[in-house]
């Protein structure tokens, strides 16, 4: 099942349940249960939003082999957590816009994202999927410049619309074997599976849930695989007028426009 977040007629956002080319339009909460309604809106000409608006982005880096050896400093020994600010949160088609004070290395990071659907404090591995509601695609948009730079990674990583979700959570999915390409330009930058990850969605949910509780609403982005901008010679940073696709098998394609700041 696919939930959407759209804007009605009315400028109000809703959300509804993805059926061919159509969206049933939902009553209800996202976390305590939606209802499908009579009406319906077509899914083409439709703005979707980002499909929730998240209490947390807790964000993992490193959890590709690939990746972690071309960002440098090894396979890490546990996961490497690091936040992004909800105020970065845009959705599909949503324009990402360089920051006028960072603009010349940014870079793109496709990822699979979880959003936990119920409270989760000390989950162990084998319960941890049992309070997910769903999965969506993300992009975890960096400055690197300012991430190498400071002294840790929250700013070059939480910049206005750097961090796109979409198009919809999908609730039925395994997330243990997904395909996952990012693409700008129409050309396929990253190509890997979520089976590569170092730390899977179980161990990831279980470990950040021993420290600290996951609420409703709570997304945890995944890591993303080898091929990044930034390791590639020369390196590919993102320019305006470039279209970033995140795509992973089982979910969709989430799209984004890159712009300069006005």
């Amino acid at each position: 099942m696919k939930i959407v977040r759209f804007l009605d007629a009315a400028g109000e956002p809703c959300h509804g349940f993805v059926e061919g080319d159509r969206i049933r339009v939902a009553a209800g909460d996202l976390f305590d249960g939606l209802a499908p309604t009579a009406r319906t809106v077509p899914l083409a000409g439709t703005r979707l939003l980002a499909p929730l608006a998240p209490v947390n982005v807790l964000a993992i880096g490193r959890n590709y082999k690939a990746h972690a050896e071309e960002w440098g400093g090894g396979v890490p020994r546990a996961p490497v957590m690091f936040m992004k600010a909800t105020s970065s949160v845009i959705g599909p088609e949503a324009d990402v816009v360089l920051p006028g004070i960072a603009p010349r290395a940014v870079d793109f990071e496709a990822e699979l994202a979880v959003v936990i659907g119920r409270a989760a404090r000390n989950v162990g591995e084998t319960q941890a999927l049992d309070y997910v509601l769903g999965y969506t695609c993300a992009n975890d948009v960096s400055a690197r410049d300012c991430q190498r730079g400071d002294e840790q990674w929250c700013r070059g990583k939480s910049f206005d619309t750097f961090c796109p979700l979409g198009p919809w959570i999908e609730t039925e999915l395994d997330p243990s074997g997904c395909t996952i390409r990012g693409r700008v330009g129409g050309e396929t930058l990253q190509d890997a599976n979520t089976a590569q990850l170092i730390f899977n969605v179980p161990c990831l949910i279980s470990y950040l849930s021993a420290g600290m509780t996951l609420l409703p609403g709570t997304v945890i982005l995944t890591g993303t695989p080898g091929g990044v901008g930034s390791a590639r010679q020369p390196p590919r940073y993102l320019k305006p007028g470039d279209v970033m696709e995140v795509e992973i098998g089982g979910i969709g394609v989430l799209r984004n426009r890159v712009v300069a700041a006005p």
